[in-house]
């Protein structure tokens, strides 16, 4: 089997489904490069809607499935659907899933602690766990993981503390498997957006806060799910096979390490 990048690779992608999110984004980018595309999300219309999308303005391979990335036999059923489709090897994973949260730390319940952290962290690690073996048996593997400037700054943006502890604990994640899986050739690096123009603040902001948010920003706006796009698909790229356990900022200069 000829698996050469990108064409005859496939990119599985969590929350892919938002129609004004980072996930859809990266799916279409990946397929706009010759990445065959999975399109994981909780809601399955939304995941349909995100292929169908991807078929109409591209000729890449895509499959739509559900998934609910803190449930272990869901994320199989994930793995087990790709492997049988007729999709090429998996040789990249953008765990793109994820939900915020703005609850003060005063308020903030042992359960809404816990969900923030099974979606962001507990899902990071289950995806990545299932699809490793097999980008070792195929000899090509890149992780891409999802935190967020919150985690570096301590929140600041929109979240509060249960979202930039379990950002966070997606940078240290990444780190250690970075470590880990180097010798058999797979990179894990981290993408670290600030503001992005997406719904995941929406309804709980106003115009008048966006701008201003906006213009506190060294560049003067937000990121588009496009910029953030283009950091994935070049970190699952051939180009970037010297780079592995960093943490990527994408922030527009609001913070500067």
């Amino acid at each position: 089997m000829d698996l050469s990048l990108p064409t005859h690779r496939t990119a599985v992608v969590t929350g892919a489904g938002s129609p004004r999110g980072l996930g859809r984004a990266i799916a279409r980018r990946y397929a706009r490069e010759g990445w065959a595309v999975v399109v994981a999300d909780l809601d399955t219309s939304a995941a349909d809607s995100t292929a169908a999308l991807i078929a109409e303005e591209s000729e890449a391979l895509v499959l739509a499935h559900q998934v609910d990335v803190t449930s272990v036999d869901s994320v199989e059923a994930l793995r087990t659907a790709v492997v049988a489709s007729e999709l090429p090897p998996v040789g990249a994973v953008a765990t793109v899933a994820g939900i915020a949260d703005p609850t003060p730390f005063l308020e903030v319940t042992p359960e809404l602690w816990e969900r923030v952290f099974a979606v962001n962290s507990t899902g990071t690690f289950l995806t990545v766990r299932a699809f490793v073996p097999d980008m070792i048996e195929h000899g090509y593997g890149r992780v891409v993981t999802m935190s967020s400037v919150s985690a570096q700054q301590g929140g600041g943006v929109f979240s509060k503390t249960p979202y930039s502890a379990a950002k966070a604990a997606v940078l240290g994640f990444t780190r250690s498997i970075a470590r880990e899986l180097a010798p058999h050739g797979i990179t894990c690096n981290a993408v670290s957006p600030g503001a992005a123009d997406t719904d995941i603040r929406a309804g709980a902001t106003d115009a008048e806060r966006e701008a201003a948010l906006s213009a506190s920003i060294p560049l003067g706006r937000q990121a588009t799910p496009e910029d953030i796009a283009a950091l994935f698909v070049f970190l699952s790229s051939e180009d970037a096979a010297y780079i592995t356990g960093t943490t990527q900022n994408i922030n527009g200069g609001s913070y500067i390490a």
